[in-house]
């Protein structure tokens, strides 16, 4: 079974395949790029190479592969410099390309990598966790981070095309699932109340019989979103509110070195930061905060820190957070549930207020 929908962006465009034989659909693709002579190499992490092996095998075969360390810290100036070494050492060309095979740090890396080998080469996305199969692997933005903030090196770098193939997600851990649950909340929460209403109703899981179609939900919302602004140049709104809830998110991440949360759970926590500044400002209940709380809560997502982290560290984190403009922290914050604005010039202390009750000191 395959469904396809495309991102909308004129010489950019590309489709997003859905289904769960996709192994044919990748290895389709590399066949007809070999008749016309260009290569192909891929980009994995350990993880990935040690669990979902036989399926990339299935859809890759002997092409050449780099495996890097799994976790958040392969998204460094380091690994980049070890994928473009990788790319000499095949010889990659301008028509060649490279597939990013894992998830939302593998996409991120090698999304970078081909944006920046030979000033910009094609690259493919296979996501295998379902973070990156809803959000990362759509949309084209690529980067890596810093010791000075998250995702402050990157480019614009739209994909070729998307394989997502839910059968790769029954291997990941749980504590990944749930993880990859925070972007749908998020989704539902700036733009899907009807997606936000379903996961009330029942906690989303690898046997949801609608697995599928949420993953597709929140493809095609933010397919709309990328289409409408694609290098987030909007003054207000536009592409800058698929960051909801991520300005106290990569804040969490900075503070704790990028190894004590997934992205997901820090989402999580920024959700529930963002609502909070949401109802300080007068545009949500203290009743909506409670809900947006139980629906990451009943997704075994924290809805508070899992152990203090200093104001101080936390604000100089936001300080350097790359939606920072003339000087002014900018959020995205919910002027109702399913609907989300930015605003610019928060008070820095009513955002340290919404941080401490979530449990900064």
């Amino acid at each position: 079974m395959r469904d396809t929908l495309t991102v909308h962006l004129g010489p950019r465009s590309y489709p997003i395949s859905f289904g769960t034989e996709l192994a044919s659909q990748v290895r389709m693709t590399l066949d007809v790029m070999a008749q016309t002579g260009r290569r192909v190499a891929v980009v994995t992490d350990a993880n990935v190479a040690a669990n979902l092996d036989a399926a990339r095998q299935a859809m890759f075969g002997a092409t050449p592969t780099f495996v890097a360390p799994s976790g958040e810290g392969s998204k460094s100036l380091e690994t980049l410099g070890q994928v473009l070494n990788f790319c000499a050492e095949q010889k990659l060309g301008r028509s060649d390309a490279l597939f990013a095979y894992g998830g939302g740090v593998i996409g991120d890396l090698t999304g970078y990598a081909a944006a920046s080998w030979l000033r910009g080469v094609d690259f493919y996305q296979v996501p295998t966790t379902l973070l990156a199969m809803v959000d990362s692997s759509v949309g084209g933005k690529t980067g890596i981070n810093l010791a000075a903030g998250k995702n402050l090196v990157g480019a614009f770098h739209q994909p070729r095309g998307v394989f997502i193939a839910t059968e790769l997600l029954a291997t990941l851990p749980p504590r990944e699932f749930a993880a990859g649950c925070a972007e749908i909340i998020k989704t539902g929460l700036l733009g899907d109340l009807e997606l936000f209403a379903r996961l009330e109703r029942a906690p989303l899981s690898l046997s949801s019989a609608d697995l599928t179609d949420v993953i597709r939900r929140c493809c095609a919302l933010k397919a709309r979103v990328v289409e409408a602004d694609e290098f987030e140049t909007a003054q207000d709104g536009g592409r800058a509110l698929l960051n909801l809830g991520h300005t106290f998110c990569h804040a969490i991440e900075q503070a704790t070195g990028y190894g004590a949360y997934l992205h997901g759970e820090a989402v999580a926590v920024g959700l529930c930061a963002a609502a909070r500044l949401s109802q300080k400002l007068g545009l949500i209940s203290t009743d909506d905060v409670a809900r947006i709380e139980r629906v990451i809560a009943i997704h075994q997502l924290p809805t508070r820190l899992k152990a203090p982290l200093l104001m101080t560290d936390l604000t100089a984190a936001m300080a350097r957070d790359k939606k920072v403009r003339v000087g002014q922290l900018r959020f995205v914050v919910l002027q109702l549930l399913g609907q989300a604005v930015t605003r610019d010039s928060v008070d820095s202390a009513l955002a340290a207020a919404c941080f401490r009750e979530v449990g900064a000191v």
